[in-house]
């Protein structure tokens, strides 16, 4: 099989396991937003940029250097060496995890209150802490995978994750509301730590780990160490401009009620639907890492290129294909199915940002492929200063419009900057003969 066709069944499982679940996931977000209200949702989406962050420091950068250490070492025929690399992976992220666990417990309250100005986030971030050990086994297990150009086993445990998040959620919602009590969006982190435990319990089996080398424990590091500190770079200026939104839209003047709330459908309600389309993309984006490093290690730097490029017309042109229907059919699809036309008129101006937003995974991931996280991380740096300075200058003027511009101008940016990156990066590669 082809290096252009393994790669495409790659994406296509990894695309069908991720529409099953974003359909999962749309259903359930409007459970959430009627089973417990437009605030109830905010104070949960609220919590979730701790959680990344968190899951920056101890995968974000482990997962990605395993998935590209993996694809070169299973080239060279090294397969021992890479399992060692899990190994030492496995172990980093885990203690890391545990270290994490134990600072939110003693700190939830400080927590919440400074960080997310709501001491009402304070148990919601007690429970979803426990989720962090799991979600790492379970994210290096699959960078594995992807390195090995196996999608399966991460196909296979995102489905698993989502179903048993959104079982336990549900089943306990009916379990509480037959006993007579009102259910509480704790569930909701509830349900992420079932899903999480369930996920890393699935990719565990029959795993078979090799004892590290010290030139992998060594070369894991120096891929991963800068990769993790530009993510969790990354994600603390996402976590400040997350939770500077309700306070920007109280300096516009809305009650804190009113703030969060619209945040609530915001992030909640509106962005799910923007992002739905992407599980397409993404899964592109994902596959394309480890076939780049593959290539860059093999030599057959010029056939990754023609594919990278088909790749980026492709998911461009669906973006203006969800553009045009987002712009159609936005605010019926908050009316009917989240009863918010507030949400409906969020999806028509988040409509704009499709091409853009769904061609950066792409181009991102084939930056890291090609070893430049530093490259990456200033053109992800670039975007989000963007979307900070309209948190803190447009919002407060024009409200939650200015942020939605400021949405727009970031992922334009980031198109721009990482496509003239990789043209100039191309153009410097002496192409090589394509093989299958």
């Amino acid at each position: 099989m082809s290096a252009r066709h393994k790669l495409f069944r790659n994406a296509a499982i990894l695309t069908v396991a991720g529409f099953i679940s974003r359909i999962f996931g749309f259903l359930f977000r409007i459970f959430l937003s009627r089973s417990f209200g437009e605030e109830n949702v905010g104070l949960y989406q609220m919590i979730f940029p701790l959680y990344i962050l968190c899951l920056s420091l101890s995968t974000a950068g482990l997962q990605t250097a395993v998935s590209r250490i993996t694809a070169e070492k299973t080239t060279l025929g090294h397969n021992k060496e890479a399992d060692g690399v899990l190994t030492a992976a496995l172990c980093l992220a885990v203690v890391i995890s545990l270290i994490e666990i134990l600072v939110i417990q003693d700190q939830a309250g400080s927590i919440a209150g400074s960080l997310f100005g709501d001491d009402r986030c304070m148990e919601l971030i007690l429970i979803i802490s426990y989720a962090l050990p799991f979600a790492a086994v379970h994210s290096c297990i699959c960078g594995r995978s992807l390195g090995l150009g196996d999608t399966m086993l991460p196909a296979a445990s995102q489905l698993i994750e989502q179903c048993v998040r959104i079982l336990t959620v549900v089943l306990l919602w009916i379990f509480l509301r037959t006993c007579g009590l009102t259910p509480s969006i704790r569930l909701a982190a509830a349900g992420v730590v079932a899903g999480e435990m369930a996920a890393a319990l699935f990719t565990v089996r029959g795993l078979r780990l090799q004892r590290p080398g010290r030139a992998g424990i060594r070369e894991l590091f120096a891929f991963s160490a800068p990769l993790t500190a530009n993510r969790t770079a990354l994600t603390l200026l996402q976590s400040i401009e997350a939770v500077s939104i309700p306070a920007s839209l109280i300096r516009y003047g809305m009650s804190a009620t009113e703030a969060v709330s619209l945040y609530g459908v915001l992030t909640g309600m509106a962005l799910p639907c923007i992002l739905f389309p992407s599980a397409l993309t993404g899964s592109v984006g994902t596959v394309l890492l480890p076939a780049v490093s593959a290539a860059s290690t093999s030599g057959n730097r010029r056939s990754v290129f023609l594919l990278l490029r088909k790749a980026i017309v492709s998911c461009f042109s669906l973006g203006l294909a969800c553009c045009l229907f987002f712009l159609l059919f936005g605010k019926m699809i908050g009316r009917f199915l989240f009863h918010s036309a507030d949400a409906g008129r969020f999806i028509i101006t988040l409509a704009w940002i499709c091409p853009f937003l769904y061609v950066n995974s792409s181009l991102l991931n084939a930056v890291n492929g090609y070893g430049r996280t530093g490259t990456s991380f200033l053109i992800s740096m670039s975007g989000l200063l963007i979307r900070i300075a309209g948190v803190f200058l447009a919002v407060p003027k024009f409200g939650i419009q200015g942020y939605l511009w400021a949405l727009l101008g970031a992922q334009l940016c980031t198109t721009v900057l990482a496509s003239a990156f990789l043209v100039r990066l191309n153009s410097r590669i002496t192409p090589s003969p394509e093989t299958d």
